[in-house]
């Protein structure tokens, strides 16, 4: 560890560096001292349930144009339009319904992986962290 007096170990505290750390926990002691840091991402706020609500719906219209209908698409359809109606007029989104359409997007991956629309709900999913 480098120290803050060029190498020589003592009264002087050690002088510790850190690059850049993002989605992390950090603990740092010594001398009785301890200080602990979570971070956990940019700070930027959270998509509120309009731009949720935007995104569903994009990608529903995307399935209608881009995917084959089918037994699997028409259960994403109905999971989708469940969403959009859980999300229409509010302006809070309700615990649990991040984890179920992430779950919905998951299950149904391949149906929907060529489906641009479907990268753009991801990345609100994981902004909200659901």
């Amino acid at each position: 560890m480098a120290t803050g007096d060029g190498g020589a170990q003592g009264a002087q505290e050690p002088t510790v560096r850190f690059g850049n750390i993002h989605g992390s926990a950090v603990s740092i002691g010594g001398s009785h001292n301890t200080n602990t840091v979570h971070q956990g991402g940019t700070g930027a706020a959270a998509p509120s349930a309009a731009e949720l609500l935007d995104a569903v719906l994009a990608l529903r219209e995307a399935l209608v144009r881009e995917a084959p209908r089918g037994a699997d698409r028409t259960a994403l359809d109905a999971e989708l339009d469940g969403v959009a109606e859980e999300l229409e007029g509010t302006e809070t989104i309700r615990p649990g319904l991040v984890g179920r359409l992430r779950a919905a997007l998951e299950r149904w991956a391949p149906l929907i992986e060529t489906v641009s629309a479907a990268a753009a709900l991801g990345s609100l999913l994981g902004a909200l962290g659901g």
